[in-house]
């Protein structure tokens, strides 16, 4: 029986496995890195061992460091969690060395699931479908479009996908280098790329007794970056043929393997039905409340439960029940490449209603940092039908309060309320196709200027006589002229500017629109039809936060002369976010002529890496990086002379 566990991980999912063994009397074992050291998880931990050191190589990547802190610690189990070492064999091994008990598959499944090529061929001989190999040094014209897949992991890391012939050696070489750097392992392979495909999963949970539970499907079709953004259960739109046969490939793929406990079994689903195996994952998914919600099963308590050797409840699973959907918040900007945000998260604030469920490893208050992936939270919707989860769970994103690092929260809004989504037709190229005008600020801005109007009404109301009142009864009883306010709403960086009057009754006016009530946190607008919108405002410094009805918006206040001081030299390439340089551009160095658009450095940050590239075509004139070197956001990295340009004197 386990007594006490540790988790080998961080963040909402060491919360969320806490949760359970709360739940079940099980005492809990944290350990941190230096970066996570006020972390929730540690917060919310019996215990906590910390692990030296701040990136993943040199703390939650450290087996022998994790085995010993679960020693230390008196914890008679481990839990893995997802990602980091949770489909690491020798990980599983040497736990199970120490004495401890592995809440997880056996080694030698982990073991065979582990190469996503030897995987292929296990699945070959046990009749599971799958995609051709493509060798990469045959490839012609007619193979393209072309995915290329570390054999060693996932989670996007090692993947490109080649529509031209002439990309393929580079992007072959870029592939290879990350996953090297990420898996321990360049190892890649080569398949076709399916246009519009969806992403589509069985849940597995097995036993020690011959039990293998097929859990529905999840789609997790919209991605970004080949990483997940919005899962649901069960995947909408597929007839019962295909459904049964994603079931007997999913169990046949556990069956072959001699699985235990939970795991998932991927498939790409071509526009036409065909599907198509991808790879076995070893471990719980991030998306495993969709699941839960959908079979009322607590994933984590079978976990355990099947560690301790226990049987499952019964032969086969009980009947599914409605529909969730699941959104993950990211601190990231869609708009700007998808760029990962660090620093203070200020305000989380998730509304809490009958069907939503939030799995979170951050609160306010807590920091983001630059190490580990971006995701703050997920938020899932359970309700009867697949149109009522998606409705409820959209609305409560929009009401979410989130005051710091940008975040995708609008993106999953209207992603969740596109009609391509809306409609149930999801595919892997949603944001391919969509992102451009899912982020695009909206034409008709009246919300966003209303919103700008209710931050100079609370600032007023914050500061007597500076446009004339401390609070909304204080105001003038003289019409005044018009007073300008400008903002820079964030992250767009668009430019609002406020003209607004007092007038003889005391009411501020602007835009068509009054002024009813305002306080320094909290005022209420009139527009011209009479419809009233009710803002709460929150100011950290020289941002204002104004979370309204219909959304949020964050503003700068701007002076009224621009800071001769705030400018960099042309050319000049700037750190979009804190990282680590991990590589450059072969023989880049001072002197080198580069291409417009051609990669010269490579930044790692949050698990992902991103690529500066040459804004035009020229000379490198400065270099002020290395391969190792951390750096901060708007970080000076190098320097490119346009080739049309003068030298400077």
């Amino acid at each position: 029986m386990i007594t006490s566990l540790l988790v080998a991980n961080r963040g909402e999912i060491a919360c969320r496995i806490f949760r359970t063994c709360r739940e079940l009397g099980i005492a809990t074992v944290a350990v941190y890195s230096d970066a996570d050291a006020g972390a929730l998880h540690v917060r919310e931990a019996d215990t906590a061992v910390r692990l030296p050191g701040a990136a993943p190589a040199d703390t939650y990547l450290r087996g022998e460091l994790v085995v010993r802190a679960a020693l230390a610690a008196g914890a008679d189990a481990v839990h893995p969690g997802y990602g980091f070492l949770s489909e690491n064999a020798g990980f599983a091994r040497a736990v199970q060395d120490a004495g401890l008990v592995w809440v997880g598959p056996p080694v030698k499944a982990i073991e065979a699931m582990a190469s996503k090529t030897r995987a292929k061929e296990l699945m070959a001989a046990a009749g599971v479908p799958l995609l051709a190999p493509v060798d990469p040094a045959t490839v012609t014209t007619a193979d393209l479009p072309l995915l290329l897949k570390a054999a060693a992991g996932g989670g996007g890391r090692g993947m490109r996908v080649v529509r031209e012939l002439a990309d393929l050696k580079g992007e072959l070489q870029a592939a290879e280098a990350e996953a090297a750097h990420a898996f321990g392992d360049g190892e890649v392979f080569a398949e076709p790329y399916v246009e519009r495909g969806r992403h589509v999963e069985v849940q597995i949970m097995a036993d020690a007794h011959e039990t293998v539970w097929a859990l529905g499907t999840r789609d997790c079709s919209l991605q970004r970056r080949h990483q997940k953004v919005i899962e649901e259960a069960p995947a909408p739109g597929l007839d019962d043929a295909l459904h049964t046969r994603l079931h007997e490939a999913a169990t046949a793929a556990a069956r072959t393997v001699g699985y235990r406990g939970a795991g998932t079994v991927e498939f790409l689903v071509t526009a036409d039905g065909r599907p198509y195996f991808l790879e076995m994952n070893t471990r719980l998914q991030v998306e495993h409340p969709v699941t839960e919600a959908v079979f009322g099963l607590d994933l984590v308590a079978l976990q355990l439960s099947v560690a301790e050797g226990e049987p499952l409840p019964s032969d086969v699973p009980p009947a599914p029940q409605g529909h969730a959907v699941e959104a993950r918040l990211y601190a990231e900007d869609p708009a700007r490449g998808w760029q990962p945000q660090t620093g203070p998260l200020l305000t989380l604030d998730v509304p809490d209603a009958p069907g939503l469920r939030l799995d979170t490893g951050y609160t306010g208050g807590d920091t983001i940092g630059m190490h580990y992936d971006p995701m703050l939270a997920k938020v899932i919707a359970h309700a009867p039908t697949r149109t009522q989860a998606v409705r409820l769970l959209a609305r409560a994103l929009e009401r979410t309060r989130i005051h710091g690092p940008v975040t995708n929260r609008d993106l999953l809004v209207r992603s969740l309320r596109h009609p391509d989504f809306t409609a149930a037709r999801p595919d892997t190229g949603f944001y391919d196709r969509h992102l451009a005008a899912l982020t695009r600020t909206p034409g008709d801005d009246t919300d966003r200027h209303l919103a700008a109007l209710a931050a100079t009404a609370a600032q007023a109301a914050r500061h007597p006589g500076g446009a004339g009142t401390s609070r909304f009864g204080a105001w003038r009883n003289v019409p005044s002229q018009n007073q300008i306010k400008r903002y820079r709403s964030e992250p767009d960086g668009a430019a609002y500017e406020i003209a607004y009057r007092t007038t003889r009754t005391g009411a501020i006016e602007a835009h068509g629109a009054r002024i009813l009530t305002a306080t320094p946190d909290s005022v209420t607008v009139e527009t011209g039809d009479g419809v009233t919108h009710h803002f709460s405002l929150t100011t950290h410094h020289d941002r204002v936060y104004v979370d309204g009805a219909t959304g949020s918006y964050t503003f700068t206040e701007l002076p009224r002369f621009t800071d001769p001081t705030e400018r960099t030299e042309p050319g000049s390439l700037l750190a979009p976010m804190p990282g680590t340089v991990v590589r450059l551009a072969d023989g880049l160095a001072p002197g080198a002529a580069v291409r417009a658009g051609q990669p010269l450095i490579w930044l790692e940050a949050m698990k992902m890496e991103h690529r500066i590239l040459a804004p035009a075509a020229g000379t490198l004139t400065a270099l002020h990086v290395a391969p190792g070197l951390q750096v901060e956001v708007g970080a000076l990295l190098a320097v490119v002379q346009d080739a049309q340009e003068e030298p400077t004197p």
